[in-house]
């Protein structure tokens, strides 16, 4: 498989491009990163979700850009159905793409009140209730999705393209002390346990832009 070009923001806070990114590295396909500035305006909008319509991460393979979450999962699935990134199962397939889409264009309430931070730690912290209604329905797709297909991950024994989608969720949940039943907090294990979100992880964490804006004390 050709060498692709994988553009990206910050590994700290753009939840975007690490759905991206891990989308990238289930399909197996063979990727170099490019990360754009923390002071490109066009970073900086994204990562304050200041902009309706967000470039990074963009996917460049074979001549062929892709620069959405949801059509980089879907041109991926395609490009390798053997990565699993889609359930064999026609109706865990359509369960998969409707969490998955949910994901990608709800919870708006959820990304400004708890922007995704993995070098901070905000013990206590009180979540302004616009969002606990989006943290309620995400943890309500998790125990339906763990249920229904046994865990760990929430199509069952492998991340399909819907863990790559709700994995940031779990980063900001743990960022913020958010409080989750026995079953949500596993689902968060497991993904903090992923090799691919540990590699993420060490990586934003040597990371050395800061955006002032994104750290501020709560």
């Amino acid at each position: 498989m050709a060498t692709a070009v994988l553009t990206i923001s910050s590994k700290n806070y753009s939840s975007w491009s690490l759905r991206g990114w891990l989308l990238c590295k289930m399909a197996g396909l063979e990727f170099h990163e490019e990360v754009m500035s923390a002071d490109d305006p066009s970073t900086r909008a994204e990562l304050l979700l200041l902009s309706p319509s967000f470039l990074v991460p963009c996917l460049v393979h074979e001549g062929i850009k892709v620069w959405d979450t949801l059509a980089i999962a879907e041109y991926l699935a395609e490009l390798s159905p053997e990565a699993g990134l889609l359930p064999t199962d026609a109706a865990a397939r359509a369960h998969c793409r409707a969490v998955s889409g949910e994901m990608h264009s709800g919870f708006h309430n959820l990304r400004s009140a708890l922007p995704m931070n993995l070098k901070a730690q905000h013990e206590g912290y009180s979540v302004w209730s616009g969002a606990r209604g989006d943290i309620e329905r995400v943890c309500a797709i998790w125990r339906e999705c763990l249920d229904t297909y046994g865990g760990p991950y929430l199509f069952g024994g492998a991340p399909t393209m819907a863990d790559a989608m709700y994995a940031p969720v779990c980063t900001r949940f743990l960022t913020y002390d958010v409080k989750l039943d026995s079953d949500c907090a596993g689902y968060c294990r497991t993904i903090s346990d992923w090799p691919a979100m540990i590699e993420w992880t060490e990586a934003a964490r040597l990371e050395p832009d800061e955006l002032e804006e994104l750290d501020v004390e709560f």
